[in-house]
């Protein structure tokens, strides 16, 4: 195709999406219809097309400019954050964030067996063989969490600590996932480094626990917030391998392009997991560490577990995805 060709077909599309863009940048919630924001979505695919098409042959730099101008500003609207009212806070978190998770379900999967079988081995040899532990953790540790299990803080001892715990919790739940996330940037090794990490922590000091009697009492104060606090640091951990694979595999992209197409998925998965980590430090702080018997706790554990999945696989579903 020749250049002038090119053009005669090719300009009306850049004219339609000019009219549009201008429309979106006139206000900062694009008043649009359903079918411009798909049209606007489909012009702006062939439009980077038509960039490439352009650079490809060479065919001047004022053109060039001219199609990378509109790309720019196109993009700048299409992957803007959306405004931070409530309404459109809830709807992130009861279709957005659920979709997203089901759309990029192969890193979460992949986060959760890096998450869930290094753990579980050391899980099992430690409770079979609890000298296993203090090569894993120092010994005044594995001290401290035994005692913390080995009797209930009776209710009026807590004195009101519930609100107090609930922030640190947040904290440290908080810091374990964003390491998750965060550390995607390093190709993804930081991601697999932390989730390793934090499931062999975890498995040795359960393993530990379960050989010296304390199972029922460990379970049952952590099945209930583990439902939202486990799953979120599996979700942060899939967040980071985002990341990571946008930079090991960037495609046709620059590995900074990649990361900027890829990592706003990223930070949304993150975003969607800090708001599960709030209500298991609620969880965590209020009801996990309560005096009611082992099996409510369970009972209530299960139930938390079954709407966990339910949400992450249902929610969003039939919604319009802008």
């Amino acid at each position: 195709m020749t250049k002038a060709r090119f053009l005669e077909t090719r300009r009306p599309v850049w004219e339609r999406f000019h009219l549009l863009l201008e429309k979106a940048e006139r206000s900062r919630v694009p008043r649009f219809s359903g079918e411009e924001v798909s049209e606007f979505s489909r012009l702006f695919r062939s439009l980077c097309y038509d960039l490439a098409t352009v650079r490809s042959h060479d065919w001047g730099r004022d053109l060039e400019r001219y199609l990378n101008d509109l790309v720019a500003r196109g993009h700048n609207n299409f992957y803007r954050s959306p405004p931070g009212r409530p309404r459109e806070v809830l709807r992130f978190f009861t279709e957005e964030f659920p979709r997203l998770l089901r759309e990029n379900i192969a890193y979460f999967w992949v986060a959760l067996v890096l998450f869930v079988l290094p753990g579980s081995i050391c899980g099992v040899v430690v409770a079979h063989d609890p000298s296993w532990a203090s090569r894993v953790l120092p010994g005044h540790m594995l001290v401290m969490v035994e005692d913390m299990y080995s009797e209930e803080l009776p209710r009026e001892e807590r004195g009101g600590m519930e609100a107090g715990m609930a922030g640190f919790y947040v904290h440290n739940n908080v810091g374990i996932a964003f390491r998750c996330f965060a550390s995607g940037i390093f190709f993804g090794a930081g991601t697999i480094f932390f989730l390793i990490y934090n499931s062999i922590f975890i498995g040795t000091i359960t393993g530990y626990l379960v050989a010296h009697g304390h199972s029922e009492r460990f379970f049952s104060f952590v099945i209930s917030h583990g439902a939202f606090e486990l799953t979120a640091i599996v979700i942060s951990g899939a967040a980071g391998l985002v990341i990571g694979h946008s930079l090991v595999h960037p495609g046709l992209y620059t590995r900074i392009e990649a990361l900027k197409q890829r990592g706003l998925v990223g930070v949304k998965l993150a975003i969607g997991a800090g708001g599960m980590l709030g209500v298991a430090a609620i969880v965590e702080a209020f009801w996990s560490p309560s005096g009611a018997p082992p099996l409510a706790k369970y009972i209530v554990g299960s139930v938390f577990w079954v709407l966990v999945v339910l949400y992450l696989s249902l929610a969003g579903r039939g919604a319009r995805a802008e």
